[in-house]
């Protein structure tokens, strides 16, 4: 952790809303004229789009089921701790980009399933904003949770991620259902390893609850929409948040547990604006001063 150039970290598998979640972020730094600096998880992918089906290829012959890019040897985290570390010494680090789509490589300039080069961050920031898969990992190789200032858990139950996830790829990426499904097979052991671990060290976890049947996510024809929704809300130190003051401003907003309220899902964003501001003004009040 860094008083002169925290860093901020939100962490969500794939299909679990994470970009939603970056939205609102984005919101409140250009609100508040703060300067933030932005990495992708995907940039610390350790392989590119044809390396990893050739090692996916020689990791399924040799009877390994399980490797995927949420495995913890398909990343770069030693490099992600290696930035994490660098940005809170001293506000400098590098990353790049993963690029994704036809739209990505017109605007990077590099082609689909391929990185960009390495590149400094914008110097100047207020603070370092990370968003991807293994933003709070512990494990025996880093320590990543332990140089995040605030980190954020999206955490939908798993059927409804898996909903996101099928409707996503099938649209944006091309996919077929059965194609994704396979996916999620193989990552199962890693989501469960990998992932769920860091939801233990994150600050606040935002886990949405869909009120509608999602038994089948494999054939569900639509995503169930905020409306259908409650979010779980949990603190990880409830020290400090004024659940009164929470409660009176979401309207439908209740207290579950001493450290967790629920809301309803189509007020997310407004509980996040509230949640988050005075946190991320916390923190760039402090790096200021220091």
């Amino acid at each position: 952790m860094s008083r002169k150039h925290p860093i901020i970290s939100v962490i969500g598998s794939s299909g679990a809303g994470t970009s939603t979640v970056k939205h609102t972020f984005e919101q409140i730094f250009r609100r508040e004229g703060i300067k933030a600096v932005s990495i992708e998880g995907d940039a610390f992918h350790r392989f590119n789009r044809a390396d990893m089906r050739a090692e996916l290829e020689r990791r399924t012959a040799a009877g390994d089921h399980s490797f995927s890019h949420f495995s913890f040897d398909a990343n770069e985290l030693e490099k992600l701790e290696e930035v994490f570390r660098s940005y809170a010494g001293t506000g400098t680090g590098e990353t790049r980009n993963y690029v994704h789509d036809d739209t990505e490589a017109e605007r990077w300039g590099v082609p689909q399933g391929e990185f960009t080069p390495w590149r400094a961050l914008d110097p100047g920031s207020d603070l370092l904003f990370y968003e991807g898969l293994h933003g709070a990992v512990v494990n025996d190789r880093v320590n990543l949770a332990a140089l995040a200032d605030l980190k954020i858990g999206v955490v939908p139950v798993i059927n409804l991620e898996w909903i996101q996830k099928i409707h996503r790829d099938r649209s944006h990426r091309g996919y077929s259902t059965e194609a994704v499904t396979d996916v999620i097979l193989r990552r199962m052991h890693a989501y469960v390893h990998c992932i769920t671990p860091q939801f233990t060290e994150t600050d606040i976890n935002f886990q949405r609850v869909p009120v509608v049947d999602t038994s089948n996510p494999f054939i569900a024809r639509w995503i169930p929409t905020a409306d259908e929704s409650l979010v779980v809300i949990r603190f990880r130190n409830p020290r400090g948040i004024d659940f009164p003051y929470l409660t009176s401003m979401i309207q439908g907003a209740w207290m579950s547990r001493a450290n967790s309220i629920v809301i309803p899902g189509g007020k997310l964003d407004l509980a996040m604006q509230l949640i988050l501001t005075p946190l991320i003004l916390r923190l760039v009040d402090i790096s200021r001063k220091a």
